[in-house]
């Protein structure tokens, strides 16, 4: 039993680092993949190439257009939205881990129990997963 459980952390440990060292090698593909397209994309507008095949892949001009709100605009965009009728755009969001955290806070103060006004309007579950440091 003891071995089993010995063999599982250590496989734990091997997953997490493989895990680690692909989520690094997954950004570095990423900026790499971002500076190709950069460079290609601009070629293909200075030579007037809309598409063009090669070894069996189309590859072809696309304009997106990609909008975010002004750093300290956030509530005067979403107030314009809703003023001129497009409020539908507009939602409001509570981030997970500052929820949970909240609620362990509520319930610490309430005997370990949800406060009566969060019933029914939020999901409490507990999992239990083993957390992994460097010993010291």
């Amino acid at each position: 039993m003891e071995n089993e459980m010995f063999e599982l952390a250590d496989r734990l440990k091997e997953l997490r680092e493989i895990k680690k060292t692909r989520e690094e090698e997954l950004k570095t593909v990423n900026g790499e993949i971002q500076d190709v397209e950069i460079k290609l994309s601009d070629m293909m507008v200075d030579t007037e190439t809309q598409s063009f095949n090669r070894s069996g892949t189309l590859f072809y001009l696309n304009a997106k257009t990609y909008a975010s709100a002004v750093a300290g605009q956030k509530q005067e965009l979403f107030e314009a939205l809703k003023t001129n009728g497009f409020g539908s755009l507009v939602t409001e969001t509570v981030n997970t881990n500052s929820l949970s955290a909240f609620v362990r806070e509520q319930m610490s103060e309430n005997d370990e129990m949800l406060p009566a006004w969060l019933e029914g309007r939020v999901n409490v579950f507990e999992k239990t997963i083993v957390g992994v440091r460097k010993a010291k």
